[in-house]
């Protein structure tokens, strides 16, 4: 017996001497590091202190102080970032989806701030405030030259505090003055959900704030009591992400408790953890499609990947953004905080999703690498790869407009016409009724005529460019009547443009149209009135074996 416990002492020893000399390395890397803070800090005060006292001009000490700042964290990656004492209030809307404010969307458009969508229910659109409306003054200060950003800062507030606006409204004489009373502004997480005619439930998820899983499970609950589900859309498309909790818990609706979702690993126990579900699973057997596109981020990333890899969900879609770190809000002094990346996320089958590695760039350049790419299995057998975002299980092309109509949309024809169509339209169908007649196009034609519509096309770039690389080669008389031959027969064409690509102007068309009488639900409704990967979610939903032989390869 005290041989063995000889034995053991023995072996721990070994293990203690052989730990040692890691030990020490790890302190000595600590001191080191240590006394670099130290050194760096000492020399930037004294920077500061003799920059102060003899450069020629007066400094701004908090400015500058801001500017290094900003700069040396420019240097990590793009979400460690400071937030200044000023900055803190809008900071929040970020992980609580709250602010005070009047909710309206506005941009610049003709030079000036105008309200581009206001929220159904809140202060603007209670206040009769209107698409088009430009903002002239904000309690008594002239808004005319300010840009969006400083026009939003000034009407955002304290919840309950008044607020006046004087506006610019096309069809009235004088400018129209607009008392509000400013609201707490909670944006919705799901801004739209249904069950279609054939069974298909579907639910919207445009944010990870807190009570997301919460809402979710309470919408999914009442479809599947009140109809006979036969799938369920979960639309992730353009959702930035949010509260990592939030995406646990959600995928713990359709998983069993236990489940492992997300690991988070640091370079510090304390920065690693294991994220698990919490809770019995809602609905472990409903065949669950997630929609994703470029724009999906983050929590998006962990509630698709995490189902892809548990094999609970087909992925269709875009090919996700690939941002896979984790961030947390320090505290700093005087009121200010820090938003500092602590870890990488790591889905259930190993795999990372974050398509960059930051520690790889120079000079500020953040192209995505081509790093070589692991491949993981998900639960079933299934290949997936990791450093690229999460690959959708059915790939959708990606939705392109012609040049006409970009042009229209990024022109702000499109608006203008939905404003003027608005003022003289008292009320349309509702917007699944609700189509762009021949009536309707015909007038936006003319509207766009109007408004001297011109855009140049690539060809016509083309053309140019040829002709300016002819002058300095000296050929520009001898193809020049080829390239004025071209360029007419471009401009006949082109007039046709407008028609020929009517199908897709329409759809843009009916979304700013329908907006303006049922706000950003009836502008939701409509863009899913053609959606190509809603049918295919349908088709996938609908089709159980086919559905089966995505998630389970090795069924015959």
């Amino acid at each position: 017996m005290n041989q063995i416990a000889t034995m053991k002492q023995f072996k721990l020893w070994i293990i203690l001497l052989a730990f040692l000399p890691f030990q020490n390395l790890y302190l000595n890397a600590q001191n080191h590091n240590n006394f670099e803070i130290s050194k760096s800090l000492d020399i930037y005060a004294s920077l500061f202190k003799e920059l102060n006292l003899n450069y020629v001009d007066e400094i701004n000490p908090a400015e500058l102080n801001e500017i290094a700042i900003k700069a040396m964290l420019q240097e990590l990656d793009p979400y460690t970032v400071f937030v200044p004492e000023a900055d803190i209030e809008s900071f929040q809307l970020m992980t609580t989806g709250e602010y005070g404010g009047i909710g309206s969307l506005i941009q610049q458009i003709d030079g000036k701030v105008t309200i581009s969508e206001p929220y159904e229910g809140f202060p603007a659109q209670k206040a009769g405030l209107i698409p088009g409306d430009k903002i002239l003054e904000v309690n008594g200060v002239d808004a005319k030259n300010k840009s969006t950003a400083e026009v939003s800062e000034l009407l955002k507030g304290q919840p309950g505090s008044s607020i006046t606006l004087v506006i610019e409204r096309k069809g009235e004489e004088k400018p129209l003055e607009k008392k509000l009373i400013r609201e707490k502004i909670k944006l919705d997480n799901i801004p739209y959900h249904t069950v279609f005619e054939n069974g298909i439930g579907y639910i919207l998820l445009t944010g990870f704030t807190q009570k997301a899983a919460s809402e979710m499970k309470e919408i999914f609950l009442a479809m599947r009591e009140q109809n006979n589900l036969k799938g369920l859309v979960v639309d992730l498309r353009g959702n930035g992400g949010g509260l990592l909790t939030e995406a646990v818990d959600i995928c713990n609706l359709f998983v069993d408790k236990g489940e492992l979702i997300v690991a988070t690993r640091g370079k510090s126990a304390d920065k690693t953890s294991v994220h698990r579900t919490r809770h019995a699973v809602v609905d472990k057997e409903i065949p669950v499609v997630v929609m994703v596109n470029e724009a999906s981020a983050s929590a998006s990333e962990i509630v698709a990947g995490a189902l892809q890899d548990l094999d609970r969900a087909v992925i269709i879609g875009r090919r996700t953004f690939g941002k896979g770190l984790v961030q947390n809000v320090v505290p700093l002094s005087y009121n200010t905080q820090m938003k500092v990346t602590i870890a990488k996320y790591y889905i259930p089958s190993g795999r990372c999703i974050q398509e960059i590695d930051y520690t790889k760039l120079r000079n500020g350049e953040q192209q995505k690498t081509d790093s070589t790419v692991a491949t993981f299995k998900t639960r079933n057998g299934r290949t997936v790869f990791d450093g690229k975002g999460i690959s959708p299980d059915i790939i959708m092309d990606e939705t392109s407009f012609s040049a006409v109509s970009a042009n229209l949309y990024t022109g702000n024809f499109i608006f203008k016409y939905a404003n003027q169509f608005a003022l003289r339209n008292k009320s349309i169908p509702e917007p699944v009724k609700f189509e762009i007649s021949d009536d309707i196009y015909e007038d936006f034609m003319k509207f766009v005529t109007e408004q001297n519509f011109t855009y140049t096309t690539e060809s016509e770039r083309m053309i140019k460019k040829m002709r300016e690389i002819a002058l300095e080669e000296s050929y520009l008389d001898a193809v020049n009547p080829q390239l004025e031959a071209l360029e007419n027969e471009l401009i006949n064409y082109k007039k046709n443009d407008i028609q020929k690509h009517r199908m897709e102007i329409e759809e843009l068309l009916k979304m700013e149209i329908v907006q303006r009488y049922y706000y950003q639900k009836g502008k939701i409704i409509a863009a899913l009135d053609h959606d190509p990967d809603l049918e295919m979610a349908f088709e996938i939903l609908l089709d159980t074996t086919r559905y089966n032989k995505i998630i389970s390869p090795q069924i015959p």
